[in-house]
């Protein structure tokens, strides 16, 4: 595949989540992005199981080149503006003020490269009562409303991945995108702001409009109930996931993958808006009907009355599933530090062609005699 942004260099002073992960999407699409990192210990991702390279560390830092610098040393500060001289985009996910601190602020920056596109990432926005709160994924998931949506009625408690995190740094690497397509015409940079509030509430948004329309404050169940979606336990212990929307055809081919067409004359579920009021009741009757099968057997069944499903896989069995391989949705890359290092390829499929070839997460500082060099070639050429 045709590496797009083969062109573009990022420089990204990130740590954590929200930078890296913008990072990486950029670097998946074919950008140079050169990781800046404290000497010694990094960014602090790559200790969160000791050692230098955790699994949370390698997520977002795929296709990257890595150079340490301490920018408290004027000679190492020197390195890093020169390096943003030779580069197109700058991101960094501080709390407003500390890039400043480093010698990594906008206007800084934008001394030796004018025409930059600076991102600035935060938890809560660059003004305000809440400008200077320390924000986590918890924390921005709760401010905008999104952790209500996914807290058990019973036994709450906090679950699922850092989606804010993942999120505010998909969003960043959108607004990147469109700055660089507008500086491609009018040849001036943009200073991004994004917050992980704000991204949050937009990918809330949903919940908001209900809010706003009808009134209705939704809970954890509000769409899988109106949605028909349901997850049921099998005979082997697995677990399958259906879910039907709207169309009358899903709930009758269901009917007569399960056998129960009986159900068509209950009150309770022969109307759509029946089964949503009643949806406790009918979960309390298909999950006995379910442990009567494999789950191999129920897709069978499933597939064949073309009923919308899945296996609700674990991460050790959905990329061996026949389409994630028939997509090569796995790829794998020699590593100094894994032997392997196995991850899933970016989601495009540019003129029909995925991107199969993955860089492994960098070692510290891996690139950095590398990196000094072509700066000390630039200056002498």
């Amino acid at each position: 595949m045709v590496k797009i942004l083969k062109d573009i260099r990022v420089v990204e002073l990130g740590t954590y989540i929200t930078g890296p992960a913008a990072g990486m999407h950029l670097a998946d699409l074919g950008a140079d992005v050169i990781k800046v990192e404290r000497p010694g210990t990094g960014d602090p991702f790559r200790t969160f199981k000791g050692g230098l390279y955790s699994p949370h560390y390698q997520t977002y830092n795929r296709n990257k080149r890595s150079i340490a610098l301490d920018t408290r040393d004027p000679a190492d500060l020197a390195v890093l503006h020169e390096l943003v001289a030779t580069a197109d985009v700058f991101i960094q996910n501080f709390r407003p003020g500390v890039a400043e601190k480093l010698g990594a602020g906008e206007e800084a920056l934008r001394r030796v490269r004018p025409d930059l596109i600076y991102c600035a990432i935060s938890g809560f926005g660059t003004s305000g009562p809440s400008r200077d709160r320390p924000a986590y994924d918890t924390v921005a998931q709760a401010a905008s409303g999104y952790l209500r949506l996914l807290t058990p009625p019973t036994n709450p408690r906090v679950i699922g991945p850092a989606i804010a995190d993942a999120v505010t740094g998909q969003y960043a690497a959108m607004g990147i995108l469109a700055a660089l397509l507008e500086r491609a015409k009018t040849g001036e940079g943009r200073r991004l702001d994004i917050s992980m509030l704000e991204a949050m509430c937009h990918f809330n948004l949903d919940s908001f409009t209900h809010y706003y329309s009808v009134n209705e404050v939704m809970g954890p169940l509000s769409r899988p109930v109106v949605s028909q979606s349901y997850t049921f336990e099998c005979a082997d212990g697995k677990w399958v996931a259906i879910h039907m929307s709207s169309p009358t055809k899903f709930w009758e081919g269901l009917l007569a993958a399960t056998g129960q067409e009986q159900l068509t004359d209950d009150p309770r579920f022969a109307e759509r808006l029946e089964r949503i009021k009643h949806q406790d009741a009918l979960i309390d009757h298909f999950t006995p009907v379910f442990l009567t099968r494999t789950r191999d057997a129920w897709c069978d069944l499933l597939r064949d009355h073309e009923v919308p499903h899945s296996p609700a896989y674990d991460s050790d069995e959905a990329l061996e599933d026949p389409q994630a391989r028939h997509l090569k949705i796995k790829v794998e890359a020699p590593s100094s530090e894994l032997g392997t290092f196995t991850t899933v390829r970016a989601p495009y499929n540019f003129d029909g062609a995925p991107e199969l070839d993955v860089l492994p997460p960098p070692v510290l500082d891996e690139h950095g005699a590398e990196i000094r060099a072509e700066l000390a070639k630039a200056r002498a050429g």
